[in-house]
């Protein structure tokens, strides 16, 4: 009779997939709440420590920690060395491991309690994964309780071939090495400040892309925590690789201002058009103002709802992506004869976006780590004010608009914002003046107005030349890092033209 040994944390199917094991003629094995919970529900089991004649020890420390356990598992099926020691050792075959392991980031989550967690550090729930994977070709290794009906019919059906256990091998391994890098990274959390002597990035396989930002290249959506399972649906068409990415930009530069009706449109992952007006359908006309060429097939994300008079608003032109909060179904219907467009949406009343504490970015050879960069609620509020004009109310908003938009913006950037919405931007370039100049043209070419804006950089100016340049075009506020040798120099300038100037210590460089 073949033998399955179920110890399982997550109770959630188990007492159905040994039912179905057992109809199988499987005879079961089980340890602590597992057997109690399939005894109680009148399933024929043997409980381990009866199967060992070995007690558990140590309050459950040691459970399954045993020759015959481990045996039974590990040993090769067709190797007569192998059978002969297990049978001069009275070591029977174990066919199938069912195995989730204790909840330990759970415990993380609802204790500080050091003792308690390293309690639920699992031991033997890793060591019988690793064993099963490790004897794929003779067990069958589920850590998945989403796999209980599908390995039952698999083997209901006699597929439980070499390929089928592989891939649960795989999955196992995956399994192990999630829970151990868990682990690792919540004690260096805890006691090295996140920075240990090696970082673990851990996601889960989402959904395959066409391709990556090429076609050449292959692509693939990893998560964090399950976030894009519960806050991302599509409603048209599917997300590319390049979509992901600016799709990525414009949800954080349009969820930045809470429950605020931002719009922030986004090419090649940079904002080129961004408003809060008193509503979407304002706050989408004059974030398109600051230049519709640009817009054209980039991202639009909304923080609120797509309703039908706003997305007849954008079928004006054509944006490859949409990403809105909710999007009723008249608003669906409106794109329903664009083929290209596609839309997105995380079914919630405004845009959420997970805060990642850490950040890294591939480098040839490794990657480089770094806590997240966020503009804090008070970073403009603590700000020094270096210039004799102080800031109008009004410009002051603008200035907290301008500067969350050059804080998610590739350097060297500006930013110009005016009552509300971005009315030009430079990016990306190697000096800060040809930032403001490529900035303040193309204002010009879409015919903006520049006088009474306000202006952001989300570096210091290392010169007065960029002050210069934002008096001819009527800038009446700057915010900067300041930390330039010539800061002196720029407050000067700041003073001549009647420019009020504020300096908040902190830089945002996006590289």
């Amino acid at each position: 009779m073949k033998k399955a040994l179920l110890s399982v944390s997550d109770k959630e199917g188990i007492v159905e997939f040994a039912k179905e094991l057992v109809k199988l003629d499987f005879k079961l094995l089980s340890t602590g709440g597992t057997f109690k919970l399939l005894k109680e529900n009148h399933i024929e089991v043997l409980e381990v420590s009866d199967y060992t004649q070995s007690p558990e020890l140590f309050e459950g420390r040691i459970k399954t920690l045993h020759p015959k356990i481990h045996g039974g598992i590990l040993y090769k099926r067709d190797d007569e060395n192998h059978k002969n020691q297990a049978k001069e050792y009275n070591i029977e075959k174990i066919d199938l491991v069912c195995v989730n392991l204790y909840p330990f980031k759970k415990t993380t989550l609802m204790s500080d309690d050091l003792d308690e967690i390293i309690e639920n550090i699992d031991i033997g729930g890793p060591t019988m994964i690793r064993s099963a994977a490790k004897n794929y070709k003779d067990v069958l290794v589920v850590c998945d309780i989403l796999d209980y009906e599908r390995i039952i019919k698999t083997l209901k059906e006699g597929k439980d071939d070499e390929k089928f256990r592989l891939d649960l091998m795989i999955k196992a391994y995956e399994h192990t090495a999630n829970y151990d890098s868990y682990i690792a990274n919540y004690m260096n959390e805890r006691f090295n400040g996140g920075f240990g002597a090696s970082k673990f990035i851990v996601g889960q396989k989402v959904f395959e892309t066409k391709y990556g930002e090429n076609p050449h290249q292959k692509g693939i959506l990893y998560q964090f925590d399950d976030f894009f399972n519960h806050h991302f649906k599509a409603l048209k068409g599917e997300a590319s690789f390049n979509n992901l990415t600016d799709m990525n930009a414009a949800l954080n530069l349009a969820s930045a201002f809470d429950k605020a009706p931002a719009v922030a449109i986004v090419k090649h992952g940079n904002a080129c058009g961004f408003a809060i007006k008193e509503g979407l359908l304002q706050s989408y006309t004059h974030a398109l103002k600051c230049d519709s060429i640009s817009a054209y097939g980039g991202v639009v994300a909304i923080n609120g709802s797509l309703d039908e008079t706003l997305a007849r608003k954008i079928n004006e032109i054509y944006v490859e992506v949409i990403l809105a909060a909710n999007v009723t179904k008249e608003a669906l219907a409106v794109f329903e004869g664009k083929k290209r467009i596609k839309i997105f949406t995380q079914e919630n009343p405004y845009l959420v976006r997970p805060y990642d504490l850490y950040d890294f970015k591939h480098i040839n050879g490794g990657f480089v780590y770094q806590n997240s960069d966020e503009v804090s609620e008070k970073e403009l509020k603590n700000a020094e004010l270096k210039s004799e004009r102080k800031a109008s109310e009004g410009e002051l908003k603008d200035l907290e608009i301008a500067l969350k938009i050059a804080a998610l913006t590739k350097s060297n950037n500006v930013v110009y914002v005016k009552n509300g919405a971005m009315v030009a931007i430079g990016m990306g370039m190697t000096s800060r003046i040809d930032a403001a100049k490529a900035a303040i043209m193309k204002a010009k070419e879409m015919g903006l107005d520049l006088e009474g804006c306000v202006l952001a950089s989300e570096a210091f100016f290392p010169f007065r030349d960029s002050i210069d340049e934002a008096s001819r075009v009527g800038v009446k506020a700057i915010v900067e890092p300041g930390g330039s040798i010539r800061d002196d120099e720029v407050i000067q300038a700041a003073n001549e033209y009647g420019i009020s100037l504020y300096f908040t210590g902190v830089r945002h460089f996006l590289h």
